[in-house]
């Protein structure tokens, strides 16, 4: 199984269902380290819960993001990750770290990219008027928000919806959406080839879509 480690900041309601998935028979991956932060991020107490080690690389401890960055990845390498899963981590990592692992890390964003690219992503979907909202897991690059798409879960934004309901029904899809995408790339289904993803051995056009048109 491919050795996977999720990175978190908060609740790691997406390194659970990560987690879940890689502890279901058949799984092709499996958790071996989730990696905080800071101390407090209750996502830790999940992890642990499920009996997966954690670590916690605390941000503040460190003079600049550069050093952070050096620490995160060496707390990473130890864990002998061959996949890393950014999962509500609140950090913008540094060029230097992202082209380390480059082609190994993964983040999850609750837009439909490359629509809404940063912060407020519901919002802005909702005063767009769009019609349909969702989540895409995507390589990460040294571009925020800005690596190609493996997966995109896609649902129809409802009259009435705020941005609050929008958001729980994008993050309810997120969950399972990003386990899946593990998946793919762990089956050797995705691929990263040169900045570019490969879907069972020819080049992915276009995002697959997961689940589509979920009202609720």
């Amino acid at each position: 199984m491919l050795p996977v480690a999720v990175v978190i900041s908060g609740r790691g309601s997406n390194m659970e269902a990560i987690a879940r998935a890689a502890q279901r028979p058949g799984a092709a991956f499996k958790v071996v380290r989730v990696v905080a932060d800071r101390e407090s991020a209750a996502g830790l107490a999940r992890a642990q819960a499920l009996a997966i080690p954690t670590s916690v690389v605390p941000f503040g401890q460190y003079p600049d993001r550069e050093s952070f960055d050096v620490a995160l990845a060496a707390d990473l390498e130890a864990s002998g990750a061959r996949l890393i899963a950014l999962a509500g981590f609140m950090r913008i990592l540094s060029t230097g770290f992202v082209e380390r692992f480059a082609g190994r890390l993964l983040n999850i964003h609750p837009s439909l990219l490359p629509k809404y690219k940063g912060l407020d992503t519901h919002a802005r979907a909702l005063a767009a008027r769009d019609s349909h909202h969702g989540a895409s897991v995507h390589y990460v690059t040294p571009e925020l928000d800005g690596g190609p798409v493996i997966v995109q879960g896609k649902l129809r934004i409802l009259a009435g919806d705020t941005a609050d309901a929008l958001s729980a029904r994008v993050h309810a899809l997120e969950h399972i959406i990003y386990p899946h995408a593990c998946s793919l790339v762990a089956s050797g289904r995705v691929q990263w080839r040169q900045g570019a993803i490969y879907f069972d051995g020819s080049p992915l056009a276009a995002p697959l879509v997961e689940e589509s048109d979920v009202a609720a």
